[in-house]
């Protein structure tokens, strides 16, 4: 088991931290079982992170899901369809980021 201190709701505290064995087993704790598509997110997710030092908020997930994964106007329902219990909750913790202070959760 990967072991990188977390925060108390279980997100990285430093988001360098994170790889893909630590996302399984965040996606596991979550009830999530990762399918590429998880990965595809996950990876624009990380990528965003790297290049703006900053976590994506969901509309650009959600433009990444209609755009580059041809969901269309039915992206953000994929988005809540993969991350159930929400972008925040799921999403961006699988991913390692931190807990974002004031979001819109999509």
């Amino acid at each position: 088991m990967t072991s990188k201190p977390r925060d108390q709701e279980g997100y990285l505290i430093d988001p360098e931290h994170w790889d893909e064995a630590l996302a399984r087993v965040i996606a596991a704790e979550e009830r999530i079982v990762l399918t590429e598509e998880h990965w595809r997110i996950i990876a624009f997710m990380r990528s965003y992170l790297a290049d703006r030092q900053i976590a994506p908020d969901a509309r650009f997930v959600v433009k990444f899901l209609a755009d580059e994964l041809g969901y269309g106007p039915k992206a953000r329902s994929r988005l809540f369809e993969l991350f159930p219990y929400g972008y925040v909750k799921q999403a961006c913790k699988i991913a390692g980021m931190r807990r974002p202070r004031a979001w819109s959760t999509g």
